[in-house]
C-alpha cells in the first residue's frame, strides 16, 4: 500500500497527477486522494484509473466533474463542502490544475470565500519539456494553445516575438504542423526549437531544430499523442562600440545631447545611461 489515510483540514486540495506514467504520482498527492472526503475532477474516468492503478480506494465516493461546461452547480457544490467543513481534492486529467487546465474559477471562488486552499504539486508537461528540449531555461513564457485560424494564430505569434525567454506551447498534433509554419514566419525561420511528444510515455520523442527545419519536417508529417513545442527566444543583433561611437557622432552633430542620446538608445535598445556616458567621453559636456 502506497498511501495513507491522514486527517485533512476543511479545504480545497489541488492534486498533481502523471502527465503520461501512472507511477509519476507523489506520495503526498495518493495520500490527499485517498484521505479528501470529496473528489472532483477534470475527467472522472482518468482519476477513478489513476486510482484503480494506485490501489486507493473510493470508500464510498463519488467523483464531482469539474470543467469547462459542467456549469456553475459543480463548483458550488464544492463550495458548499468545504463551507461544511469538508476536505475537496481536485484533480485534471493530467499534469497540474490550471496549467491550461480548468481550476482557476474554482481557486478564485475559494479564495474570494475566505476558505483554505493548497496544493499536492506534482508533474508538469510545461517543466517536464523544458528539462528535455535543450533550449535555454533561464526564463520562459508559457502562451498555452495558440487560436486554431491562421490570420489569429499569426497575430498572436507576433505579439510573442520579443519575449526575452524561452516560448512554451502546447498544440494538437493535427495542427503542429501549421503552427510550426506560422511561428517560422511570425518569429523567424532560424529560431532554434523543439517539438516534444508523449512525455513520460513509451514513445517520448524530442525532435529539435530550427524552426524552419522542423516546420518542413513536420509539413506532410501528422504525429500522435500529446505535444509540447518550446521555441527560444530571439536574439537582438548586437553592435560594436565603435559603430555606436560613430553613430552617436552622427547624430551629435545635428541634435542636443539630450536627444541624440536618446535616439542612438532607442535605436540600438542599448541603456541610456551608456550612451550617454559615451557621449561625455566624447567632451560634449553636460547640457541634459
Amino acid at each position: 500500500m502506497n498511501y495513507q489515510k491522514i486527517p485533512l483540514a476543511a479545504g480545497l486540495y489541488f492534486v498533481g497527477v502523471p502527465i503520461g506514467t501512472a507511477r509519476d504520482i507523489t506520495l503526498r498527492a495518493l495520500d490527499v486522494l485517498a484521505s479528501a472526503e470529496v473528489l472532483a475532477a477534470e475527467d472522472t474516468r482518468s482519476l477513478r484509473k489513476l486510482l484503480d492503478i494506485h490501489g486507493v480506494p473510493l470508500g464510498g465516493r463519488t467523483i464531482v466533474a469539474l470543467h469547462d461546461h459542467s456549469g456553475k452547480n459543480a463548483q458550488d457544490r464544492l463550495l458548499k463542502a468545504i463551507g461544511d467543513g469538508q476536505s475537496v481534492a481536485y484533480a485534471s486529467e493530467a499534469g497540474m490544475p490550471l496549467i491550461a487546465d480548468p481550476g482557476f474559477e474554482l481557486s478564485r471562488a475559494v479564495t474570494d470565500a475566505g476558505l483554505m486552499l493548497t496544493c499536492a504539486p506534482g508533474p508538469s508537461a510545461v517543466l517536464t519539456a523544458l528539462a528535455l528540449g535543450g533550449l535555454p531555461t533561464d526564463a520562459f513564457f508559457f502562451a498555452g494553445f495558440l487560436p486554431n485560424a491562421k490570420g489569429a494564430r499569426l497575430a498572436a505569434l507576433q505579439k510573442l516575438k520579443d519575449i526575452p525567454g524561452t516560448l512554451v506551447f502546447y498544440e494538437s498534433p493535427k495542427r503542429v504542423g501549421a503552427m510550426l509554419r506560422d511561428a517560422a514566419e511570425a518569429l523567424g525561420k532560424e529560431r532554434p526549437a523543439a517539438v516534444c511528444r508523449e512525455l513520460t510515455k513509451k514513445f517520448e520523442e524530442i525532435r529539435r531544430g530550427s524552426l524552419a527545419e522542423l516546420r518542413d519536417e513536420y509539413a506532410e508529417k501528422t504525429p500522435k499523442g500529446e505535444i509540447v513545442v518550446l521555441i527560444d527566444r530571439g536574439r537582438l543583433p548586437t553592435i560594436s562600440e565603435h559603430d555606436l561611437t560613430s553613430d552617436l557622432e552622427t547624430a551629435l552633430s545635428t541634435m542636443s545631447m539630450r536627444d541624440a542620446v536618446d535616439m542612438v538608445a532607442q535605436a540600438h535598445d542599448v541603456p541610456r545611461r551608456q550612451v550617454y556616458q559615451m557621449a561625455l567621453k566624447l567632451g560634449k559636456g553636460d547640457t541634459t
